[in-house]
């Protein structure tokens, strides 16, 4: 099956990752404002990567190196009719014998390595994964992991950081210090020969890299050793001096940390996102991404702070004053939630159907259930003929049973389920809607099948707990409270209220005591508990000592049975 999304809503790093993952075999396109790139893959590998109209050519970097003459490669283009497929080249000049393999292997490497860099930086545009079973007999030429990219990239972006102290932009001119050259102790690398004679104080670093021909990651670090060691300077900078920074280390800082954040890394997000804001302070993209950061770790003031400003500007999206609103929601500012809710559905066209949810939430939390049900039926209208989100859906069973409308409840709860079967909270609520309409056995069912979609949440546990408990299946409710214990231990008093009640039903006395006083430490103020410990102080004084059994006159225990000891918390 075929791949196609946006650079925008997925970044090359998230695609190649999902290939990588898939084992996938096929070609992967990108396409970019005339610009057209490709990476092939083998198993999940990287076997090939270009760009169409790069200036870096295989052709182009052999001639360089000095593996093959001018004229044979010329001879052998004209021949072979591979104009522009670099794949195809190296295979032909390999079988007729050109080069050596392991000259023609490492300059290849190193040009889809630099094609798959470059791709990086696209951050918009679009791409097609189109799967291509391997017919063929021979082994690829090289064979990469995605992950070593990855990596590479990652690499790259943190020692750009520290060359950008000296070489922030690319039209910066450096020129050599002779006499500081001439007298060091130090051999200087291969690269750094190479450039030499390009830093002559006329030649800005975009160009060196251009007439060199050595990739601009390779360049800057070159020129960085030079200057830390004194042998060049800084003398002025090209006529590009009043450009804003390339778009290519902006847009690779950008989209390294959107990737961090998609992945839950979010320390290394905001590390990529704050650079971005180095390069281009006024870059919207990386101050609401910044925003988002602190959204998902719960700081809201630092996220408020973030959004607000993201929020100022003019082009702002709607999603900003969508995420704005949520973080004043967190902190009780809900006048505020308000005002960004209706900002954000001002800039939504076509509306979107979220925000509208979102306003109908804030309603509910408001109390005002006239406007929920407003809000609710206008992103209803918003999502046309597409189902409803099961948040949606959990919303309106809300709604419904706030206003005692119980049958629209679960008319509203059950059309949910059978759009989202999965939704574990929409079992839960239906359940409840069920058990206040009196269908304890409903309610129990219902439960149980919500467990079957996600058995490690305690509140669903403890639900059924309650029902079982309500029909007097003690047993069973023993066990699923014992389960909310295990998978939350301070869940609530409510939970070691009861079974300390089941215990004392099994004539398990010390456990019920033990049990109650552990539900005191979690509700110390509950009466029922301490009417019950009371109870069992006075009719067994050797279970409890009676010094920390002095009963709560005000508590609702009764002596005549053990009605009191089957007590509910309000």
């Amino acid at each position: 099956m075929a791949i196609r999304g946006n650079l925008r809503e997925a970044s090359l790093a998230d695609v190649l990752q999902l290939l990588a993952l898939g084992q996938k075999s096929g070609g992967l396109s990108v396409a970019r404002e005339g610009s057209f790139g490709a990476i092939h893959f083998c198993d999940g590998r990287v076997v090939h990567a270009g760009i169409v109209n790069g200036r870096d050519r295989l052709g182009d970097r052999l001639l360089r190196r000095g593996v093959i003459d001018a004229d044979v490669l010329a001879q052998v283009v004209a021949a072979t009719h591979t104009h522009g497929d670099d794949r195809e080249l190296a295979v032909v000049l390999l079988e007729e014998g050109h080069v050596e393999q392991d000259a023609l292997v490492a300059e290849y490497r190193t040009q889809v390595e630099e094609a798959v860099y470059q791709l990086f930086g696209w951050t918009h545009g679009t791409f097609t994964f189109e799967p291509e079973p391997d017919n063929s007999d021979q082994e690829p030429l090289l064979s990469m992991s995605v992950d070593s990219l990855l990596l590479e990239g990652a690499r790259r972006v943190d020692e750009w950081s520290l060359i950008a102290r000296k070489i922030p932009s690319l039209d910066l001119i450096f020129e050599l210090d002779a006499a500081r050259l001439m007298q060091r102790e130090t051999p200087l690398s291969a690269v750094q020969e190479r450039l030499l004679p390009l830093l002559d104080g006329t030649h800005d670093v975009q160009t060196i890299v251009d007439r060199s021909g050595i990739v601009e990651f390779d360049v800057g670090k070159a020129i960085f050793g030079l200057l830390t060691a004194g042998y060049a300077q800084r003398v002025g900078r090209s006529a590009a001096r009043h450009q804003p920074p390339p778009e290519r280390r902006v847009a690779e800082h950008r989209n390294l940390g959107v990737a961090f954040y998609r992945t839950g890394l979010l320390d290394e997000a905001l590390r990529e996102f704050r650079r971005v804001l180095e390069l281009r302070e006024v870059d919207g993209v990386a101050r609401f991404y910044v925003g988002l950061v602190h959204l998902r770790r719960g700081a809201w003031v630092d996220a408020i702070a973030q959004l607000v400003e993201s929020a100022s500007a003019a082009d702002a999206v709607a999603a900003v004053h969508h995420n704005l609103a949520f973080a004043y929601e967190q902190v009780g500012r809900l006048d505020d939630a308000s005002r960004e809710l209706a900002n954000a559905a001002q800039r939504s066209a076509p509306p979107d159907p979220r925000i509208a949810l979102s306003q109908a939430m804030l309603a509910l939390r408001q109390l005002d259930v006239v406007g929920a049900d407003e809000h609710l039926a206008r992103a209803r209208t918003s999502w046309g003929a597409r189902q409803p989100s099961a948040a949606w859906y959990h919303a309106a069973g809300l709604t419904a049973a706030l206003a005692n409308d119980l049958p629209r409840a679960i008319a509203v709860l059950e059309e949910g389920l059978a759009v989202h079967p999965h939704a574990a909270a929409l079992h839960n609520n239906l359940a409840v809607v069920q058990e206040r309409c009196g269908s304890y056995e409903s309610a129990s069912r219902t439960i149980e099948h919500a467990l079957l979609e996600d058995a490690n949440c305690a509140h669903l546990h403890k639900n059924l707990g309650d029902y079982l408990y309500r029909a007097q299946r003690y047993d069973e409710a023993f066990d699923a409270f014992t389960r909310v214990l295990r998978l939350a231990p301070d869940h609530g008093g409510d939970v070691l209220l009861k079974l300390g009640n089941i215990h004392y039903r099994r004539g398990a006395l010390p456990e019920a005591a033990d049990t109650w006083e552990r539900a005191l430490v979690l509700d110390p103020d509950n009466r029922i508990v301490r009417g019950n410990l009371a109870t069992l102080t006075a009719t067994f004084p050797r279970v409890v000592p009676t010094a920390d059994m002095s009963p709560d006159p005000a508590a609702p225990h009764d002596t005549t049975g053990d009605a009191a000891l089957v007590g509910e918390a309000a």
